[in-house]
């Protein structure tokens, strides 16, 4: 199937609400960054025109302190007609630098969310309580997200973040952006806990659409088995 920009969520749109929309580019070995970390651009300009609709499309862009730490993403919308969505940053720990582009340039409004009892360089905060390990519970992120107005969340990455929602079973549909590249080592994508047998895996329904440069998208809708 042909890749049409103007249905980046296919013909049915964000019609339902809440709902959740993660994306991860990576190679056809599965791979989102090089061993040393490097990871722009894994894929290519059409992908990323792709990532800009999404986030045209969407209430909020959500992820991970990681990925701010890493690429210092401005997170907004540049390739594409609509409005820049709210970013949202998971940082329990308030790692966040506090030079960091999504909290300096106005470009767009910035939430931080992290765990209740530390300081963050933010204004605009949220905290919630944290699980034994740390980590903050999707659903309540998402709870708390949609009692602000923000129904349409996209989880932008990084990778354990996105991991971290499709564990919890909180994600919708899935753009998985696969490149003609293969690494053979590097940090890996996708990572769930182990199964033992195959009709355990997740078989989502599934688009396959070419863009025109070479890349493959993967458009995985959680919602229904195939």
């Amino acid at each position: 199937m042909q890749y049409d920009p103007k249905y980046p969520f296919g013909s049915a749109g964000l019609d339902a609400s809440p709902r959740v929309v993660g994306q991860i580019g990576q190679t056809l070995d599965g791979r989102v960054a090089t061993e040393t970390g490097k990871s722009l651009y894994i894929n290519g300009r059409c992908a990323l025109e792709h990532l800009h609709r999404l986030r045209a499309g969407v209430d909020a862009v959500l992820v991970g302190v990681g990925t701010i730490i890493a690429d210092d993403p401005r997170l907004t919308v540049r390739l594409s007609d609509g409005a820049s969505p709210v970013r949202v940053v998971v940082d329990p720990e308030a790692r966040i630098p506090s030079d960091a582009r999504c909290l300096t340039d106005n470009a767009a409004p910035t939430l931080l969310i992290h765990r209740e009892g530390v300081a963050a360089p933010c204004k605009n905060r949220l905290m919630l309580p944290a699980a034994p390990d740390g980590t903050l519970s999707p659903d309540s992120v998402l709870a708390h997200l949609a009692q602000r107005g923000l129904r349409r969340v996209l989880v932008e990455g990084g990778p354990t973040t996105l991991s971290h929602f499709l564990r919890a079973g909180v994600i919708d549909d899935l753009h998985v952006m696969v490149a003609p590249k293969i690494f053979g080592s590097g940090r890996e994508g996708i990572v769930l806990p182990p199964i033992d047998q195959l009709d355990e895996a997740l078989t989502p329904v599934t688009q396959t659409l070419m863009f025109e440069d070479g890349d493959v998208l993967f458009r995985c809708d959680l919602t229904r088995k195939a």
